[in-house]
This record gives C-alpha cells, structure tokens and sequence, in this order.
C-alpha cells in the first residue's frame, strides 16, 4: 500500500506516466472539453450501463490533474455529473470534471489493469474514497482504455449503489467494452474525425 509521509493510506495512486498520458489526450483533443464527440461518449456510456444494468456509468480521461467524464451515465439522466460531485467544465455540459482522489478511475489507470470491486467496503484501501458517503457508491467495474501506442489514457467503469457479484462475465463484459471503445479512439485518430 502506499502511504504519505505521515503513514497515512493515499487515496490517489502515484501516476509516473501521467506527463505522456496528458500529452497524449492533448494529441487526441480528449479530456478537456466538450465536442461533437461528446454524444457518442454519452452513448457509449449509456450502453456501459444498460449491458452491466448499473445506475452510473462513465468514460473517464484521466490527466495529471483531474479526471474528466468524456462520457457519463447517471441515474437522473441529466449527464451533467452534479449527483457525482463534478465541478463545472466550462461548457454546455457542466460537471465534468472530478478530482484524482474521488472514485477508483485513477487506480486503474496507474495499474493498467482492470479492477473489480464487489463491496468497496471490502477493502479499506477504496472504503475511504469520499464517493462511497457523498453518493453512495458500493461496487466498482473498471477497465483502462490503453491505446495502440501503449498509453493508457483512462478508463471505462460502471458503478452501482450496492454490492455486486460481478464475477468473471463482469470483468470479461468491462474488458471487451474497453477495447471496442480504444478501437473507436484509433480510429477517430485515424480518420481525423469524431467518435
């Protein structure tokens, strides 16, 4: 586990390859603001949901300094991350943006793995995340995005406000929906056009 200089656990994983991952989104015009684009995340998140059956579900580009919901999923609809604690973007879809401490995005992401999380309460490490008091969440699906260069530029989750029996079909369902979703981003780079 890491732990801050005083001992305590840190909510964040260190990100050594945080510098070339943002330089990346940059190259791609990925998380830091909203485009055309943002529509098909939103769908994809959408379908995130609807396959895994979970009130939230998001797209999460993730920079050295914050986490951003390219795509997002939320039991209100709304899509504009406000019951997720986001802070404004600064564009027609506020609530975008979200602190490297909250959520488990972040871990995945330095792990370049995916992670499941049945009952975040399970594991003292994610129990202390401040998203299990401020919107309840108690399991956790994650899968990086890794593009063909080998950055993993974020990540895809679904996240339920109660424990999950995710198992094998839940990890395998995340990790095939991040690579259909890496396959639409080489693309989009590609071609030049939009996801």
């Amino acid at each position: 586990m890491t732990r801050d200089a005083t001992g305590r656990m840190l909510l964040t994983p260190v990100d050594p390859d945080a510098v070339v991952r943002t330089r990346r989104l940059r190259s791609l015009g990925l998380g830091e603001r909203a485009d055309a684009s943002f529509d098909n995340f939103d769908a994809f998140a959408d379908r995130v949901a609807e396959v895994t059956e979970v009130p939230f579900s998001m797209v999460n580009f993730i920079d050295g300094n914050r986490q951003f919901f390219a795509g997002l999923h939320t039991p209100s609809g709304t899509q504009n991350g406000s019951d997720l604690g986001a802070a404004a973007a600064g564009s027609s879809r506020s609530g975008r943006y979200v602190a490297l401490d909250r959520g488990y995005c972040p871990h995945v992401v330095v792990r370049r793995k995916a992670l499941v999380l049945e009952d975040v309460c399970d594991y003292p490490r994610f129990a202390g995340n401040p998203v299990v008091d401020d919107i309840g969440i108690r399991s956790y699906l994650g899968a990086p995005l890794i593009d063909r260069t080998g950055v993993a530029l974020g990540a895809v989750c679904a996240v339920d406000t109660v424990p999950r029996p995710w198992g094998r079909a839940g990890l395998d369902t995340i990790k095939s929906l991040a690579l259909e979703l890496v396959g639409h981003i080489d693309q989009r780079e590609g071609n030049g056009l939009g996801i």
